[in-house]
């Protein structure tokens, strides 16, 4: 099929598109599934007062507790996934709303579990371990939450704190429509008359063009309409973050940070080792500027420069056939059982392949675990969506493994460990293809790829995980974050992070206020440790063999059975340590020596 022709939904060939049937068999089939789930929340609520009467009431409500997960997890997965495919059918949509109203209900309905289970003693606990040997299943679970009880109230708040939730989450929102509804922007004139739209999709990819006039305009005249909104951005952020530090007073917590991270059982120690390896690592960074302003032939290097590729594109079409054997050729390395569920997931229509009219963009693979996951792809017959393909069945089999070794309450993963898997399978293929490469052109052509990935998953990242720190540093002390102040200081790290080879241009200052991650609670900074943690798992695949990958499979199948972080260490990463991110700096900056050679 041909990537570049967008068709209709009912004109993509069956074998391109996902088979959503596996989940329910057609839609009166969901309908039927959903109005049985309406009775959950009262359902539910009848064990309010009563988890810690006997161990058979807490074992039962226990294994409730897996029966709506997963019949949650496919009424959910089945509407989003409908719905992502054709944005523009409203059925699904409406199928997609009422699943998450559901969600809400439900999740609402169990507020008391937490202030119950912590209010167990714990020689009451055991002894319910012992009369029902079934309820160490759960034993995990309990644990986590009672690890919490220093931070958790009394039913009652939480309660209150759970309905404050659709207020403290207006921010976002308000934010959101902001930029992605009312926002608009001038169109702008290339230096042959041709005429762009502009907009927040559009924007990176123009950044891209070799007519750096055009880049220029699109930068300058991007910015002008973020500066006009970027009062009413700041008061948004203002707004987010004074509902964090709400939420981490009332629990308890010294700095918003600190609660962010305890729900995943991160330490705040790894956030700020990732800030302190980068800071020692910067001249790398900064060499690599460098390159980049000598091989585009520039006497001055400015930020609408950053996005334009640097080397000849000399790579050929890739099509999804020949993308499919490359991934399998080069992770292979991880076993034939690995590959073989590679093959599962090709030839079995877990992936909607080609992009067709008004279908969701980018990619993702999808938190459905029954009967397997599902990738969404935009593919687009070249290297990056060959790595993305590679990247979204990371997900999909790190979720497989997860959901075959672990039982229903431990087979999720946290968002600390989820891009790890999806990254090692970036960084083999790489790997993979730099050992098979013999042209020198095409080589420089996949350094410089990789390069850009680092640059902007590890120190841009991190320079967004070092703003966000001192967003939260601000409101913790009742400072109110002004769009100037928020220039400032975002412009400083600007430059401390591209260095002095690099003009910081003013428009710059506002890049702060088209970061929508700035909305997701400390969330950035884990790009760059999964990042991290992924190039130093690949580097002793490859090195060790074997052993290594019988490791990283057992962290494959952790689900979420220990904390991230013990996790890790089983593949041979400790991330309490800077060593994997000095690890995966020290990989780049051997490849900013073999692209300087280039020049």
């Amino acid at each position: 099929m041909d990537a570049g022709k967008v068709l209709k939904r009912d004109q993509v060939p069956k074998e391109f598109t996902w088979d959503l049937s596996m989940i329910f068999e057609n839609d009166e089939a969901w309908l039927e599934a959903f109005e049985a789930l309406k009775p959950l929340p009262a359902t539910l609520r009848a064990y309010e007062g009563r988890l810690g009467e006997s161990a058979e009431t807490l074992l039962s409500f226990m294994q409730l507790g897996d029966e709506v997960r997963l019949k949650l997890e496919k009424i959910y997965g089945y509407a989003s996934l409908s719905a992502d495919q054709d944005t523009a059918d409203s059925k699904y949509q409406d199928f997609r709303g009422r699943a998450a109203s559901l969600y809400a209900m439900i999740m609402g309905s169990v507020a008391f579990q937490a202030p119950e289970i912590i209010s167990i003693p714990e020689e009451k606990l055991n002894a319910f371990y012992q009369e029902k040997p079934e309820l160490l299943t759960y034993k995990r679970s309990i644990d986590v939450i009672r690890r919490r009880a220093a931070h958790t109230l009394s039913e009652k708040e939480e309660t209150l704190l759970s309905n404050a939730a659709e207020i403290t989450s207006a921010p976002q929102g308000i934010n959101s429509l902001l930029h992605n509804a009312d926002m608009k922007w001038a169109e702008v004139t290339d230096s042959k008359g041709n005429v762009y739209p502009l907009s927040n999709g559009s924007f990176t990819n123009l950044l891209e063009s070799p007519d750096r006039d055009l880049r220029e305009k699109v930068f300058k005249a991007y910015y002008k309409g973020i500066d006009a909104m970027k009062n009413t951005t700041a008061a948004c952020l203002d707004g987010q973050f004074k509902g964090l530090v709400f939420y981490a007073d009332a629990r308890g917590y010294e700095s918003t940070l600190e609660a962010s991270l305890d729900e995943t059982e991160v330490p705040v120690k790894v956030y700020h080792n990732l800030i302190q390896a980068v800071h020692e690592n910067l001249e790398s960074m900064y060499r690599y500027v460098r390159v980049r302003k000598k091989l585009l032939g520039v006497d001055e290097l400015h930020m609408y420069d950053v996005y334009t590729p640097i080397i000849p594109d000399v790579a050929k079409k890739i099509s999804y056939e020949e993308a499919k054997e490359t991934v399998l050729k080069a992770l292979s390395v991880l076993g034939e059982d690995y590959t073989d569920l590679l093959r599962e997931g090709f030839e079995n229509r877990w992936i909607d392949v080609y992009e067709n009219v008004g279908k969701r963009s980018g990619a993702y693979s999808s938190g459905i675990s029954h009967p397997h996951p599902y990738v969404l792809l935009n593919f687009k017959d070249n290297l990056d969506s060959m790595f993305t393909l590679a990247h979204e069945m990371g997900h999909s089999l790190h979720s497989w493994h997860s959901t075959k070794h672990q039982p229903v309450n431990t087979a999720d993963y946290v968002i600390f460990v989820a891009e790890v898997a999806s990254t090692v399978n970036e960084v083999l293929l790489m790997k993979y293809l730099l050992r098979n490469c013999t042209d020198k052109a095409e080589r420089a052509y996949l350094v410089n790829h990789f390069l850009d990935s680092f640059k902007g998953t590890v120190y841009r990242q991190t320079m967004f995980a070092e703003f966000e720190l001192m967003l939260g540093k601000m409101a913790e002390e009742r400072r109110t974050l002004t769009a100037d102040a928020l220039c400032e200081k975002y412009l400083e790290l600007n430059k401390l992070y591209f260095g002095p080879d690099m003009v910081s241009d003013p428009e710059i200052a506002l890049e702060w206020a088209r970061i929508p991650h700035f909305f997701y609670d400390y969330y950035v900074f884990q790009y760059a440790t999964g990042f991290s943690a992924a190039c130093a798992i690949a580097d002793r695949i490859l090195t060790e063999g074997a052993p290594a990958v019988a490791d990283y499979k057992k962290f494959l199948s952790g689900g979420s059975s220990k904390d991230p972080i013990s996790l890790l260490r089983i593949a041979g990463v400790d991330m309490e340590t800077p060593d994997a991110v000095n690890s995966g700096l020290k990989l780049f900056a051997e490849l900013v020596t073999e692209i300087e050679q280039y020049c």
